[in-house]
């Protein structure tokens, strides 16, 4: 009979510097080497190397190969009444040969970060609103990301897309 391999614990040479609330929750090593540098997934976002950690919120993109982890990371692009204007900053990819559960917790974490999402079609282009949750804040993050084409400054595109975000706010307010 086989015996179960357990996962060994993370060094503490590569432990990152964690809040006094956060805990990890799964790690792997990056690139071809053991005992190189790690990637961390925490309660709060994911640390990889040479990065600070991202917020489970800030990250619009995971994808898992089977050997590479690869991170589409929020950029903001600006800062309006009540929302942010997000793009997609560069893909980062990691190669992590004993992924263990690290791919399922970044994907179960970044998924279970929205809250709301909804795609809407504009006169030219379209727009996504998407509340978030930020680990240990109260309420949502509200966000928009245009659809590639989109006349992001023209007045009556911003003018929508803040009707569109306040009718999601409203939509997902407690009850009073």
């Amino acid at each position: 009979m086989k015996l179960l391999r357990r996962r060994p614990k993370l060094p503490a040479a590569a432990r990152p510097a964690l809040q006094p609330d956060e805990r990890v929750l799964a790690w792997a090593y990056v690139g071809a080497e053991p005992g190189g540098p790690v990637a961390v997934a925490t309660n709060r976002g994911l640390w990889l190397p040479d990065r600070a950690r991202t917020g489970w919120h800030e990250i619009h993109k995971a994808a898992w190969s089977g050997r590479e982890l690869r991170i589409t990371p929020a950029e903001v692009a600006e800062q309006r009444d009540g929302y942010t204007v997000l793009v997609d900053g560069p893909v980062v990819t990691y190669l992590l040969l004993e992924p263990w559960e690290l791919p399922d917790q970044v994907r179960a974490r970044v998924t279970r970060s929205v809250a709301y999402t909804e795609h809407h079609q504009l006169p030219a282009g379209g727009v996504r609103v998407v509340g978030r949750r930020i680990s240990g804040v109260d309420g949502l993050s509200w966000a928009v990301r245009y659809d590639s084409g989109t006349p992001v400054d023209a007045e009556s595109v911003v003018q929508l897309t803040g009707e569109l975000v306040e009718a999601a706010q409203e939509a997902t307010a407690p009850l009073p």
